[in-house]
């Protein structure tokens, strides 16, 4: 049985041109499957950002058809790989919001699962004049997705959900040994605590994590980090984006995260549970 896949991470500065941030963003996935990646995960917001928060209203779709899904469907079924389409925005229940939902397609094009954001980013940034309140746009998930994959048992989470490690807790004891997270951290947020927050769920899960962002500026007058990662369950940075358009691949090593697991078990030492 093969142990060995290359996973891929894109990393971009999306705007509010649908059409070429989609040019750009395919451009992006054709050369991580050149380079053998077998799964590849985008970063949220992948095919807009508005000027204003409320633009992404007018962009929502219904789930199961419209463009930007028939996007993701088509360029994975024509490039052979499963997806992790960063977000779009969905329907919601309230008609004023949308859903942030990352949805995950197999290698023939097939959607497999839904992940709508649960932890919505409603902060001041302190020392700076930044105010961000996703949830005056975003209606927010309650569902924790781990799908089954041909590399191992993937878990969903889409960029503030990093800091929650009680979400990551509950979604390891749903087998999770590769967690995707398409994000788009604040140049101010992700500076303090990106690199960090990262590997901290690769560690304490003992968990590959592939981690897209955005990077760069925006037409908006956003800045974003980027620093799209993958890391190992060691916690080691196997590829690394600094800055602007780009993408990186590297192999996981299900032989590996099994070693790890076996000598250092973490998991299996933890004397305390997360209630649902």
């Amino acid at each position: 049985m093969k142990t060995k896949y290359k996973m891929g991470a894109v990393q971009m500065a999306t705007g509010p041109n649908v059409s070429a941030n989609l040019f750009e963003v395919e451009r992006l996935i054709k050369e991580s499957a050149d380079q053998g990646a077998r799964l590849v995960v985008l970063p949220e917001n992948f095919a807009f950002m508005g000027k204003e928060d409320r633009d992404q209203v007018a962009r929502r779709e219904a789930d199961g058809e419209g463009p930007l899904q028939d996007f993701l469907s088509r360029v994975a079924k024509q490039l052979g790989i499963w997806l992790v389409g960063g977000t779009i925005p969905l329907v919601a229940e309230d008609p004023d919001k949308v859903r942030a939902a990352c949805l995950v397609y197999d290698d023939r094009g097939e959607r497999v699962a839904r992940y709508d954001k649960i932890h919505l980013f409603d902060v001041n940034l302190p020392g700076v004049d930044e105010r961000y309140q996703e949830s005056a746009t975003i209606e927010a998930g309650s569902r924790l997705v781990v799908v089954e994959t041909p590399f191992g048992k993937l878990g969903v989470a889409v960029c503030y959900d990093l800091r929650f490690p009680e979400m990551f807790r509950q979604m390891l004891d749903s087998g999770m040994e590769i967690l995707a997270i398409p994000s788009a951290f604040t140049a101010v947020t992700g500076k303090a605590h990106w690199e960090t927050l990262v590997r901290s769920r690769a560690i304490e899960n003992l968990v590959y994590v592939v981690a897209a962002a955005q990077g760069g500026f925006h037409i908006n007058g956003r800045e974003t980090h980027g620093h799209s990662m993958i890391v190992d369950p060691w916690g080691a940075i196997l590829a690394q984006v600094p800055r602007g358009t780009g993408c990186i691949c590297s192999a996981i090593d299900k032989e590996f995260q099994d070693s790890v697991r076996r000598s250092f078990p973490t998991i299996d030492h933890r004397r305390l549970k997360c209630s649902v």
